[in-house]
């Protein structure tokens, strides 16, 4: 954490003295030590390192020559090893069978050519830690889109890309009327052709039942929000799904721990949250200004938008705190006003950055520019998972509801997986005097407290799990936070084995009357390998290690 608040701070001396830069080394690393606040993983590994690549996410362009697909496939390389992950839009490349005027032959299609990507990342290690993660996307009207939308459900290829298919409004509301939608040609977007939009849907909920992709993009709402279409139009995400981006753009992400901001069971310290918001809208600015760009494409495009991602974790183990059950009403109540705050303090902070330090370079070309309120960045906040950084916090991911009491991680760096139960349910119910032994014996064997004879009502409705409640409550969570969001927020409409197609269909048509800019659900025991495993399957032995554990911080 000294390492980190020290590399970051010495972008003060860009605009102040050494002894402005001194303080805030002094506030960044109170603020990281004290796990108030958190940036992403590239930023934690390599602060202060000669690799110096503090980005987590980067945009990729993808142009139909083979000289622009091996350009992109070289850049994927350098980026992840240098810890980032990847977001690529294939929907440019030429379908399938299409006629290839320089050699006479025929075109292989973007499936094939993902599958090169694939194969690469497979090789390489981000930062040479932990192996390299893509987001590949096709829009639905593209003609190769269903060989698109089966790519992953052998469950052996694409196994290190995630998949979305970016959808317009037309044809979700092709969906809704039961019409055919036009399929457009990527080189010059004339129609070839014409399907089923709910045929097509249908495959889609299908596939993501099956094996949890694709996703769902919801194009339309992400560029209504672009704060800078002078430069483009976005066309993909980073791996994760929480950050659209331009071509070549790159984003540095921090999260807000919400847990920490509890004060008693009736609020929030909102001073405190305050401060954490202010200080990490600076810090994150300052990782711009230091970060070793790995590509002058990069460097070009972030630093003309400086885009950064304010987040938060820990929302599902503040609401306990609260004494508030993640799908009561009051959740989303929370949820909002939660959001609603760090956004204006975000922008707040990102006004006064730009009053001492300039306006983002494209200001005057952007969205922001045309109401008059100069920022220092051209997007702020944003929801992403934080996988590891909420397992060192010893907090919940994102605004994700608790998955289990108890479960087996995989480890997100490699090695074995890492055996769980949440402390703070373990607090609770030594705190009121629950049968501890006989309720954890419970939680370990099936990861939840639905059934579990003596306890109380009142505590199963607080520590509800992520697949116990219904698909609205879910996105209704989601939505909360993506109104005062302008990138994106990543969340998973987590289901059980048994869920229908129908419940997959219901998150993706409901996802997009809501306003949302993408979806993801993932069908538990879907996908081989899955990162958590519900319940543990070693009652005996969790028991045992239980038995001498700190229950304030219990990881078997």
């Amino acid at each position: 954490m000294r390492r980190v608040a020290h590399a970051v701070a010495q972008a003060e001396l860009a605009f102040g003295s050494a002894g402005v830069a001194a303080r805030w080394e002094e506030t960044f690393h109170e603020l990281l030590a004290g796990l108030d606040f958190l940036p992403n993983s590239p930023t934690l590994m390599n602060a202060g390192t000669p690799l110096g690549q503090l980005s987590a996410c980067f945009v990729v362009p993808i142009d139909d020559t083979m000289e622009s697909i091996f350009d992109a496939l070289k850049a994927m390389a350098l980026l992840q090893r240098s810890g980032g992950g990847t977001g690529f839009s294939f929907s440019r490349l030429r379908p399938r069978g299409d006629a290839l005027a320089s050699t006479g032959g025929e075109a292989s299609g973007p499936v094939s050519f993902m599958r090169i990507f694939d194969c690469a990342t497979q090789n390489i290690k981000q930062g040479g830690r932990r192996r390299g993660a893509n987001m590949g996307v096709l829009r639905v009207d593209h003609p190769d889109v269903l060989e698109f939308v089966d790519a992953k459900l052998s469950g052996q290829s694409l196994q290190n890309f995630n998949l979305s298919v970016a959808v317009t409004d037309a044809f979700m509301r092709a969906v809704g009327r039961g019409e055919d939608y036009e399929l457009a040609h990527p080189r010059h977007r004339r129609p070839v052709g014409r399907r089923s939009a709910r045929a097509v849907f249908d495959r889609i909920v299908d596939a993501a039942w099956r094996s949890g992709d694709p996703g769902l993009l919801y194009l339309d709402a992400i560029n209504r929000a672009n704060p800078t279409p002078a430069l483009g139009e976005i066309e993909a995400t980073n791996p994760c799904g929480e950050v659209p981006l331009l071509p070549w753009e790159s984003c540095v992400l921090g999260s807000v721990n919400l847990a920490h901001m509890v004060r008693g069971e009736a609020d929030l310290d909102w001073d405190r949250l305050r401060r954490a918001v202010r200080a990490g809208v600076r810090f994150l600015d300052d990782v711009i200004e230091v970060n070793h760009d790995p590509l002058p494409e990069v460097a070009a495009m972030t630093r003309g938008t400086r885009k950064v991602g304010l987040g938060v974790m820990g929302f599902a183990e503040s609401l306990i705190l609260l004494g508030v059950p993640y799908d009561a009403p009051d959740a989303i109540a929370w949820a909002d006003r939660m959001m609603a705050f760090i956004a204006s303090e975000a922008r707040a902070a990102s006004r006064e950055l730009a009053a001492t330090r300039g306006a983002f370079p494209n200001w005057t070309s952007s969205i922001p520019a045309a109401t008059g309120e100069r920022q220092r960045n051209a997007a702020l906040l944003s929801i992403a998972p934080t996988g590891t950084l909420s397992i060192i916090a010893g907090t919940s991911g994102g605004i994700e509801s608790l998955f289990a009491l108890a479960y087996r991680r995989a480890h997100t760096l490699g090695g074995p997986p890492l055996v769980e139960v949440n402390p703070v349910f373990l607090r609770h119910a030594q705190a009121r005097g629950l049968a501890v032994d006989e309720v954890i014996a419970r939680v370990l064997a099936r990861g939840t407290l639905r059934d579990a004879p003596g306890v109380p009502e009142t505590t199963r409705r607080l520590f509800v799990t992520a697949m116990e409640m219904d698909v609205h409550r879910h996105l209704l969570i989601q939505q909360a936070f993506q109104r005062h969001v302008d990138n994106a927020v990543s969340k998973t409409i987590n289901l059980p084995e048994d869920a229908e197609p129908d419940d997959v269909a219901r998150a993706y048509l409901e996802g997009w009357r809501l306003g949302l800019k993408g979806v993801t659900i993932y069908r538990s025991g879907s996908r081989a390998g899955q990162v958590l495993t519900l319940g543990t399957g070693e009652e005996a032995a969790a028991r045992e290690v239980f038995a001498k554990c700190d229950p304030g911080a219990c990881v078997l």
